[in-house]
């Protein structure tokens, strides 16, 4: 006979477990968080509270029980220095048998002890990782991860790092599709956040609230429902004779509907909560457009689109300088009213002064939050007077030229050096620029001025990351970025006060920046039109805009307006604005727009030969070669083999030619005009267009 105690002890132990059964078999989905120290929450103080899949548990509530598999260190690499599959966290996620897993490895698969050695059994050991979870449970949903960034702070960024990342991130893709896993993108949610990354490595708890985030709307296919990048609003212009590319996030298999005039589209929402559709190209419309896009739940409507030519205007403080600002502002002011012309005008949150910013603005800036949200707008004479003044006379003058409405976006923040519009992944992976990203507020790459005014802007900051409008990256990730892929008719561009102290290095910089944007809207040919650094009392000015020449010319479909001639020996911003803006026009409107009887520029040097002892220059856009003011014309310059530089004693046009003499050199090589900071070169054509500064040696 049992013991009583022992039986009655069995049927209590028999009875739990039976009791327990219903909870087993309908548990709450359980999600496994399976990856390296990112996925731990390493750095963090306290990783239980603040890792992501803390902080997943927290967005998904009842109905999920989420785990923390992190292991620091861990490699997916079988043959890797710490192979996660031999890492008790491996075997506690097998055990656990989750319904959901996701997957974040392969950081440091890039260590050189791994990758290099490994490479090949990458993907194969992948698989296999996978095969054991549904192993494990063969209804398990499993997702993998594209890693989160590695940014140029770590120690072996540029020495394998940055492109075996780059590496492990396609094999990662390659993973998802043989295996029909998920993919969830780690990468683009960080990528314009490195001050989330104390060390360049390991995001911080606000990072991992951001891969939570992404994770969630992974797991659950809610992106917050139908929305349109700012960019789309009512009293837009719509790029005239191009495919209309409209994007937007949406729910996760959201059925959108997009509706433009006449035609109407439909797609489906991906994983990840993006849509696209593409309309067919429009030409001008008398009537104003209509746009409707629905999920079925919600109904989104702009109002009264044009179809035309639009333009982006962006640089520094010349572009942003204000009509209100300029020379006859309140006769422009008046006139300005129309509504042919659009504006979309993105202002900063707190502007550049030698003022040190309070601690919203700084933590705004750390998000990326640096310029006000706004809308297209009709102009009229409020929003005219505060828009760029180079903007609105080229705009102005292509409206009346084309007789069609025109689109302009200003985004130009004062100040701002060109390394701050340029693409994060155009400087990682550029073989000079890469080092400007390091320690940028004491980088000589950068002007000390830039760096200084930076510093004192965000003197009360005490995060050590604090970015800034003028941080390399910064203004392309907050500006930039969210325009990307509206279509544009082109760009003008206004900008170099801030890099004027590194000519060769500038020289570096400028066919970077315009290929990174020529990127972003995947257009080779977009043409990008710029004004060149006018007249003041800056020695290094005369190099700076004879690299400018030169430039356009090197570049495709890129061409530049000469401003030398309404400088201030004083003060950068000149005040005389119309000009400007409508000699970037005449270039759009002869080099886009096939006005080809319209003369786009200045006297502009093509060649110089020596005959005895003089030199004969030639130009182009040489009819009626001139004095702009009447009177003789004025600083030219020759030099012989030696190099010294003498006034040319005689001056004589002919035609398109000029010849040069001077009773000091008796073999001239090479000749120079406006090479003064603040110049009075005075050469013109029948136009009354300026020639630029340049340098140019003799063509034997």
């Amino acid at each position: 006979m049992k013991h009583p105690r022992k039986t009655s002890a069995l049927l209590c132990t028999l009875l739990c477990w039976v009791l327990a059964l219903p909870a087993i078999a309908h548990d709450t989905l359980r999600v496994a968080c399976i990856g390296n120290s990112v996925t731990y929450g390493y750095g963090h103080r306290n990783p239980s509270r603040t890792s992501y899949p803390t902080r997943l548990a927290q967005m998904l509530g009842e109905g999920y029980r989420v785990r923390n598999f992190g292991h620091s260190g861990a490699t997916l690499l079988r043959h890797g220095h710490r192979p996660y599959i031999q890492q008790q966290a491996w075997r506690d996620a097998l055990t656990f048998a989750p319904h959901k897993a996701i997957i974040h490895l392969g950081l440091n698969d890039t260590d050189p002890r791994n990758w290099p050695n490994y490479r090949d059994e990458f993907v194969p050991d992948y698989l296999a990782l996978i095969d054991s979870l549904r192993h494990a449970n063969p209804q398990v949903e499993v997702y993998v991860c594209r890693m989160t960034p590695i940014f140029h702070g770590h120690a072996r960024f540029q020495s394998g790092t940055r492109d075996w990342h780059a590496q492990i991130q396609h094999a990662i893709e390659e993973v998802a599709y043989l295996s029909g896993a998920h993919l969830i993108d780690l990468h683009a949610p960080l990528y314009h956040r490195p001050d989330l990354f104390a060390d360049a490595l390991h995001p911080d708890p606000e990072g991992a609230t951001i891969l939570a985030r992404t994770v969630y709307r992974a797991l659950t296919g809610d992106h917050g429902g139908l929305s349109l990048p700012a960019i789309y609003s009512s009293h837009m212009v719509i790029q005239r004779h191009k495919p209309f590319v409209l994007r937007g996030t949406a729910n996760a298999g959201s059925s959108i509907t997009a509706r433009l005039g006449r035609e109407r589209l439909r797609t489906t929402a991906a994983e990840d909560g993006s849509w696209q559709v593409t309309f067919k190209p429009l030409d001008t419309s008398p009537e104003s457009l209509t746009l409707t896009v629905t999920d079925g739940h919600t109904t989104l409507t702009l109002t009264d689109l044009l179809v035309g030519e639009v333009w982006l205007c962006s640089g520094q403080s010349n572009m942003a300088f204000m009509l209100r600002q300029s020379a006859e502002a309140q006769q422009h002011i008046a006139a300005a009213p129309t509504k042919n012309i659009r504006i979309y005008d993105m202002r900063p949150r707190v502007y550049t002064d030698a003022v040190a910013w309070d601690s919203a603005s700084l933590a705004a800036l750390n998000r990326l939050d640096y310029f006000v949200p706004t809308q297209w707008q009709a102009l009229d004479e409020h929003n005219a007077s505060q828009f760029s003044a180079i903007a609105y006379h080229f705009g102005r003058m292509l409206a009346d030229s084309l007789g069609v409405p025109v689109g302009l976006i200003c985004n130009a923040v004062g100040g701002a050096p060109i390394e701050s519009y340029t693409s994060r992944h155009t400087l990682e992976y550029h073989p000079t620029l890469v080092d400007i990203l390091t320690d940028w507020r004491h980088n000589d790459r950068i002007q000390p001025w830039v760096r200084s005014r930076a510093s004192q802007n965000i003197q009360l900051s005490t995060h050590p990351l604090q970015r800034h409008p003028y941080e390399p990256c910064y203004l392309y990730e907050s500006g930039i970025a969210p325009l990307a892929g509206f279509p544009l008719r082109g760009v003008i561009w206004y900008q170099g006060e801030s890099n004027a102290h590194n000519v060769e290095l500038f020289e570096t910089q400028f066919p970077a920046l315009v290929s990174s944007w020529r990127h972003a809207w995947a257009d080779d040919t977009l043409p990008f039109h710029f004004v060149q650094l006018s007249s003041i009392a800056r020695p290094s000015w005369p190099h700076f805009r004879d690299a400018q020449r030169r430039l356009a010319q090197q570049i495709p479909h890129c061409h530049m307006a000469v401003s030398s001639d309404l400088g201030d020996s004083l003060d950068v911003h000149p005040r005389h604005k119309r000009p400007i803006g409508e000699r970037l026009a005449r270039i759009a409107l002869h080099h886009d727009y096939g006005y080809s009887r319209l003369t786009p520029s200045g006297p502009a040097i093509k060649h110089a030969e020596r005959k005895g002892s003089g030199l004969i220059l030639t130009f182009d856009h040489a009819d009626g070669l001139t004095s702009a003011d009447g009177n003789a014309l004025r600083t030219f310059e020759i030099a012989g083999d030696h190099g010294l530089y003498y006034p040319a004693d005689k001056v004589i046009v002919k035609g398109n030619t000029i010849t040069l003499q001077s009773r000091q050199v008796k073999r001239p090589t090479r000749a120079r005009y406006g090479w003064q900071p603040y110049t009075h070169a005075n050469l013109a054509n029948s136009d009354g267009l300026p020639a630029s500064t340049f340098v140019i040696e003799v063509n034997d």
